[in-house]
């Protein structure tokens, strides 16, 4: 059971149905990731926002992106996440489950280009130990042909991606089967 209050659809109302209505056309369903900000549709529009500026980014793949949310996920100890992303990858980028543990054992994939492999690193590192990023780091990346929109956007989705593990791991929301 959750630490906070989260509504699934049959309490939901006003904002908080529209949301939930625009999430089931996307999805299918709700999931627990939803429901974590449910209790405050602000910040679940915000979320929702979020993932679609993602879905759509023109340079950082699924696969980088689901990459960067396991492995930052894998540090915290979030399972939900854990699980949720590597059943992405294995559905729709076509992963073996080997291949996602041996990410998040090396924190690199065959599966990835030279250049991703790179600005994943980056945002675990980063996240790690922020102090570390110097010029000679970015400038390493750009090197790689990485722009400082995509390595912002990279560490931004990793940072966003340790702040929700932070929430579902506080509120125990990832214990949470609707």
């Amino acid at each position: 059971m959750p630490l906070i209050k989260t509504y699934e659809k049959d309490e939901a109302t006003g904002e908080l149905l529209k949301i939930y209505e625009e999430i089931i056309k996307i999805r299918g369903d709700i999931g627990n990731n939803a429901k974590l900000f449910s209790s405050s549709p602000e910040l679940l529009c915000q979320q929702l926002d979020f993932i679609k500026y993602y879905s759509t980014h023109e340079t950082l793949s699924m696969p980088l992106l689901a990459c960067i949310r396991i492995c930052v996920s894998n540090q915290e100890k979030c399972n939900y996440c854990i699980d949720f992303n590597t059943a992405m990858l294995v559905n729709y980028a076509k992963w073996s489950i080997e291949d996602v543990e041996n990410l998040k054992k090396d924190i690199f994939s065959d599966k990835l280009t030279k250049e991703e492999n790179i600005l994943l690193r980056f945002v675990i590192d980063s996240i790690k130990n922020p102090h570390a990023v110097n010029e000679n780091t970015i400038n390493n990346l750009k090197e790689q042909n990485w722009s400082d929109k995509d390595i912002l956007d990279a560490l931004n989705h990793g940072a966003r991606m340790y702040a929700t593990d932070i929430l579902f791991n506080s509120f125990k929301i990832e214990d949470y089967q609707a």
